[in-house]
């Protein structure tokens, strides 16, 4: 299976480029995750220029847009950092990436909460320089730090966003038109649901309407909402009624026992004593079993290893 590309800080592979000459090195990001992805590592201070150890840095001003200066001697590196923020990021476009994961806590990577301190010491919270321009110049392509990473439904949401950004990628590539675009919709369909039943009804109305726009129109659009709505997380209530719509496809065919069977592992599921890698099993031998199309299809009861491997938490 080919590796997907993903950015990522460098310090978090174990690359010793820290202010101290340390690394925070993320066995979980290097030895599970590095499984499926393609590392496209990026040092901001250092491809900017700055020695290893340096001095430490942080984020003054206002918070819609800080300056980076160092704490002692209260150098700026604003203006160096953007414009190296600026040409890297064009570079970076010719990458393809599907997703980056950020250090937290970092005045030039960090991507959230990253405290600003004004003249009188009292502190707010914005992004890095180059962590904050990264989410600008690329508004699609999903982004997390470790911190947010170890939390699972975070992750979970995170790897959703990754996958589905790839294969529109890929979907891309191959230059496909509208017939081949509600192909794509329709096996995305109950990923969509389990994280937003709106965007699920607004990009169904989409591509019903997909003769009424140019092409690039209609895909901009398309990802778009796509994008925003794998934003929302998939909660297990949320999920609870995908499983519940998908064993409507069988109501007239599976027998009493089996029906009961199958509404039982939805509810333990529901109250959060198994897995949603359970009750998808069993989904998936009936699916077989009756050879229903259309479930056949489906990304959601079809998962990548990756989104297979995260299904297994309670």
């Amino acid at each position: 299976m080919e590796k997907i590309k993903i950015g990522i800080s460098a310090c978090l592979l174990g690359e010793k480029v820290r202010y101290d000459g340390g690394h925070s090195l993320d066995r979980y990001i290097t030895e599970t995750l590095g499984r499926y992805f393609e590392w496209v590592q990026v040092c901001p201070e250092v491809e900017y220029g700055l020695p290893v150890p340096r001095e430490t840095m942080h984020l003054t001003g206002e918070p819609a847009s800080p300056r980076l200066v160092t704490v002692s001697t209260g150098i700026d590196h604003t203006d160096g950092m953007t414009k190296w923020a600026t040409d890297k990021l064009s570079r970076l476009e010719k990458e393809d990436l599907s997703g980056f994961i950020f250090r937290s806590k970092s005045p030039s990577s960090g991507i959230g909460g990253i405290k600003v301190y004004s003249s009188s010491g009292i502190t707010d919270k914005g992004t890095g320089i180059f962590g904050g321009a990264f989410m600008q110049y690329f508004p699609l392509v999903p982004a997390i730090d470790d911190g947010r990473l170890h939390n699972p439904n975070l992750r979970e949401n995170f790897i959703d966003q990754v996958l589905a950004y790839n294969r529109w990628q890929e979907f891309l590539k191959k230059g496909e038109g509208i017939r081949e675009l509600i192909a794509f919709h329709t096996n995305l369909k109950l990923l969509i649901l389990s994280h937003s039943p709106k965007h699920y009804s607004t990009l169904g109305t989409l591509v019903a309407q997909a003769k009424k726009y140019r092409p690039d129109v209609l895909y901009s659009k398309y990802i778009n909402i796509l994008m925003e709505g794998l934003r929302l997380l998939a909660t297990i209530k949320k999920n609870t009624n995908v499983l519940l719509h998908i064993a409507g496809y069988f109501k007239k065919r599976l027998s009493s026992d089996d029906k009961r069977e199958l509404l039982e592992v939805i509810e333990q599921y529901h109250k959060g004593y198994i897995p949603l890698i359970v009750p998808i099993v069993l989904i998936n031998h009936y699916v077989r079993k009756f050879d229903e199309p259309y479930l056949k299809t489906q990304f959601y009861l079809n998962p990548h290893p990756m989104e297979l491997m995260l299904r297994n938490h309670v």
